[in-house]
């Protein structure tokens, strides 16, 4: 090993230099959000971002490539969170180094590449490197890698006895059950006295599943292609995808046993620490709480990074679990404030510089994180209180089994940790149902996953985009255009004209009047739903056809569908056919886009840089727009966004669309949208000095052609993301037109001038308010009077009275201050006063203060809500509760006067 440790910065450095000199393209890290694949909850490996490309599906400039990737595993397959923190190795986010081959090199390259890296860039001891080949699987035909090794023992000088053969389960790698797979190398680097075998009985070595033989580098020969019946083929382009974790890289050669203890992890350590008062070493239980706070902080600041904020379901989930575990773990160590914000800007200080999105969303992610803490602050907060209520009715019931679906309410409406309640069962002489728990769970998830939509598209589209190519797209220049018809398609819900409910489609060659088909046409003009865009609307006409677009579609990237309902003849594959747009549709439509771009730069310079697109809908009548914000935008800020956007739009620059390559416009600061995959060539659309984004869709030529933008509506859609409703053009013409024929009708029924209306109204409510409170008192005094004296009905046991009253028309508020007045009257005693509030029988009982020690109020209520149905309960001199049968109110009564005379005697 190089006597100078390195630090994590320069291994991944020195890491992407030796690829780039050995000619690899050096790739930028894919999001953790992968782009257009729906079938990853995240970026899991470097390959990801080429699976097109080893598919044959995507072409790219070059032939050999390098990247660091950042790779989330938790959730799916990979869900094991509650090892992290435990084990040495176990990550939620870590980073993945590694070197591709798309039909250039191959095995001996890749072997030679590796070992020259280890041994003469970083210094690793030759000595203690060992290495696995694939050792064949007769069952399925796959033949031992003896090509590889080969390569190990002669070119590379690998002993024999460090050359070692394993099965399919750990040398045999796969993209899926079809397509591309092939035999896999592992390197193993022996540690060493520094890691002690934890097994029992003798080490076995690379076999052995203690940590001391530290797998470091996996290299993958991609060399065969399985087909759908399982059968095995050599692939004409042999490729290459290895992956090599960069912590355990680290850990190696900084000479320590685990990853957290190197300098990737060790600042956030001392971070936490430092917050929690305490000291890294101090205990077991505190190193592991520690270790879980610096691995969670750097999951939670990378994936808001790239746009995946906490939420209930897919992703956001996923991230809510991270960060309400490592939450949970500081509420361990004794942090009683807001502290994960303060790791997050440890990760961003540390890693900003390999990862410039971290100090762009910096603001984002620091609010984000403090926000979702200090909810689930009070979520625990309110949770204890909801969970000790539902043990007391439980213990009550002589129960001692909490149902396994209350826990998950608890964790999935709530946020209450399962741990947690299992824990507090524990304290209260309770245990949990944990089967019923799992089954809750798992139904959650199924539903989750399908919201999620990781289903994928028709495979039908994806082997028409193979075989078609790109569709042709002329509809940025104009709004007619010849075109041949390449593909029909039908499904089982077409009939009735029913996309969504198509299914799997099916190819046809010609359809007849009356039909509803999808049909592929190139050229067109029609632009295809994406990037939040809606599709173009028209006409199809052709010898004897008329038809009618009613949408149009993008399933998978270059496949333009068009959606048609056939009115007169018939159509075929490889007709001529013209395609015309509805213009008047088209540009409403390009108004809100243009819009779009203008409201984004508004948002930013008035709610600062941390604002981005996380989402929109553009269609003819009306545009929204989702945006990370985390807090409700004010009247005053929503007109000075309203304000800036118009005079934009008055200002009348021109629109200017060019196409470059992709690094040139990061460079540029273009504006990208989370989660999208964008080309190497892609397209500019700049408006003034303010906004210069990356965009697909189509635009106005000036800002001026907008006409207006008038917001209709901002709200919260879920925590951390905001949503703007607006509309531009005809319809806000058409919105104020509404608006002024709306006030002009209020005018007249107020008598009044249209300008007075809002005063007018004012007065008429101040004058229902005051009539509110005079028939409020007017029912009180009714109620206090009504039948005589309500007094005369008391019973008494010995000193004490006893007093149940049924009350009308009071709400609950008002039946407090009765009972209460009542109470004073009676003197030493208890009072139950029952009404209707919302339907339900309502209740409250008031006690004296010197006598609640013998008669518990909520007890009482208790009492009397289970002979009535609905629930109550509250202190020892006063209590209240609701959701009764008005119709058990006399039997509620009777209940009252029993429980009174059991405590106290006849």
């Amino acid at each position: 090993m190089a006597n100078k440790k390195l630090t994590a910065k320069e291994i991944r450095q020195a890491f992407l230099d030796y690829f780039a000199g050995q000619g690899h393209e050096v790739c930028p890290s894919y999001p953790l959000v992968p782009p257009n694949d729906p079938t990853l909850l995240f970026t899991n490996a470097g390959m990801v971002q080429f699976k097109d490309v080893f598919t044959g599906r995507e072409k790219k400039p070059f032939r050999r490539a390098t990247s660091s990737q950042k790779c989330v595993r938790a959730g799916g397959k990979h869900n094991d969170l509650e090892n992290v923190g435990r084990t040495a190795r176990h990550h939620t986010f870590f980073e993945m180094l590694g070197n591709f081959s798309f039909g250039d090199y191959f095995k001996k390259d890749a072997i030679r590449f590796a070992w020259e890296f280890l041994t003469g860039k970083m210094g690793l001891d030759p000595e203690r490197l060992w290495v696995s080949v694939f050792a064949g699987d007769e069952a399925e035909g796959l033949p031992a890698d003896e090509e590889a090794a080969d390569i190990w023992r002669q070119d590379i000088g690998l002993p024999e006895q460090r050359i070692l053969r394993f099965g399919k389960k750990d040398n045999f790698w796969a993209m899926g059950d079809t397509g591309p797979c092939g035999p896999c190398s592992e390197i193993h680097y022996d540690q060493g006295e520094l890691v002690a075998c934890s097994e029992p009985g003798p080490c076995q070595g690379v076999a052995c599943e203690c940590d001391r033989y530290l797998e470091v580098w996996n290299l993958v020969f991609m060399q065969f292609e399985r087909d759908s019946g399982g059968g095995l083929r050599p692939l004409p382009a042999p490729s290459i995808d290895t992956g090599m974790g960069l912590e355990r890289l680290a850990a190696v050669l900084q000479g320590v046993a685990s990853n957290y203890d190197t300098d990737l992890f060790q600042p956030l350590i001392a971070r936490a620490a430092e917050i929690a008062g305490t000291g890294y070493g101090a205990s077991e239980q505190t190193d592991v709480s520690l270790r879980v706070i610096a691995d969670h902080a750097r999951a939670t600041a990378f994936l808001m990074a790239d746009g995946v904020l906490p939420g209930n379901e897919g992703r956001g989930y996923v991230l809510r679990r991270i960060m309400r575990r490592a939450i949970r773990h500081g509420h361990k160590l004794g942090i009683g404030e807001p502290f994960l914000h303060l790791v997050c800007r440890e990760v961003i200080a540390h890693m900003s510089v390999a990862y410039p999105e971290l100090a762009e969303r910096q603001e984002l992610i620091s609010k984000a994180s403090e926000q979702e803490e200090q909810s689930f602050r009070r979520t625990l907060d309110a949770g204890l209180k909801l969970l000790r209520r539902e043990m007391a009715a439980l213990q009550q019931r002589g129960q001692r089994v909490i149902p396994g679906q209350l826990v998950f309410d608890l964790q999935a409406r709530d946020g209450f940790p399962p741990d947690l309640t299992a824990v507090i069962a524990r304290e209260n002489g309770l245990e949990i149902d944990q089967q019923g728990y799992r089954q809750a769970f798992e139904k959650h998830q199924q539903v989750s996953a399908g919201q999620l939509g990781l289903q994928g598209v028709d495979p039908l589209y994806v082997t028409l985009a193979d075989e078609l190519g790109p569709v042709e797209f002329g509809g940025y220049e104009k709004l007619r255009q010849r075109g041949r018809v390449l593909a029909l398609l039908t499904g089982p819900g077409l009939a009735a004209g029913d996309f969504a409910a198509a299914g799997e489609h099916s190819r046809v060659d010609r359809a007849a009047a009356g039909s509803w088909v999808e049909a592929v046409i190139s050229p067109t003009p029609c632009y295809g739903e994406s990037g939040g865009q809606v599709g173009d609307t028209g006409t199809v006409v052709g010898t004897g056809l008329d038809a009618r677009v009613v949408d149009t579609v993008r399933p998978v990237a270059d496949l333009i569908v068009h959606r048609l309902k056939i009115t007169t003849g018939s159509l075929g594959v490889g007709d001529e056919v013209e395609i015309q747009v509805d213009g008047e549709r088209r540009d409403d439509i390009r108004r809100n886009h243009s819009a779009t771009h203008l409201l984004q730069a508004a948002l930013r310079r008035v709610l600062g840089g941390h604002v981005n697109q996380s989402g929109s809908l553009v269609a003819p009548d009306r545009f929204r727009f989702d945006f990370s914000h985390f807090a409700a935008v004010s009247h005053e800020q929503l007109a000075e966004v309203e304000r800036q956007v118009n005079g934009m739009i008055r200002a009348n620059w021109p629109v200017e669309i060019s196409w470059t390559d992709l690094e040139q416009a990061r460079r540029a600061g273009a504006t990208m949208l989370f989660g999208e995959k964008y080309a190497e060539r892609v397209r500019l659309v700049k408006m003034g000095q303010v906004s210069l984004e990356l965009c697909g869709g189509t635009h106005v030529e000036r800002t001026g052609d907008i006409g207006t933008f008038k917001i209709l509506s901002e709200g919260s859609v879920k925590a951390g993301i905001r949503r703007i409703e607006a509309v531009t053009g005809r319809a806000a013409v058409e919105l104020f037109q509404r608006l002024a024929r709306r006030e002009q009708r209020l005018a007249e029924m107020l008598k009044c001038e249209p300008a007075g209306v809002a005063d007018a109204i004012e007065r008429l409510r101040q004058k229902e308010a005051a009539a509110q409170r005079q028939l409020k008192q007017l029912k009180q005094k009714l109620a206090e009077s009504g039948g005589g004296d309500p007094l005369a009905q008391a019973r008494r046991f010995g000193e004490v009275g006893a007093l149940a009253v049924q009350t009308e028309g009071l709400e609950l508020a008002a039946m407090r201050q009765f009972a209460d007045k009542l109470r004073d009257r009676l003197g030493r005693g208890a009072v139950l006063a029952l009404g209707v509030d919302r339907g339900k029988l309502a209740a409250v009982c008031s006690v004296s203060k010197d006598l609640s020690k013998q008669l518990h109020a909520g007890k009482l209520l208790q009492a009397v809500f289970a002979e009535a149905g609905g629930r109550g309960g509250g202190r020892a001199d006063f209590a209240q509760g609701g959701g009764g049968d008005p119709a058990a109110a006399g039997r509620a009564v009777d209940v009252f006067y029993q429980q009174v005379e059991q405590v106290l005697g006849g």
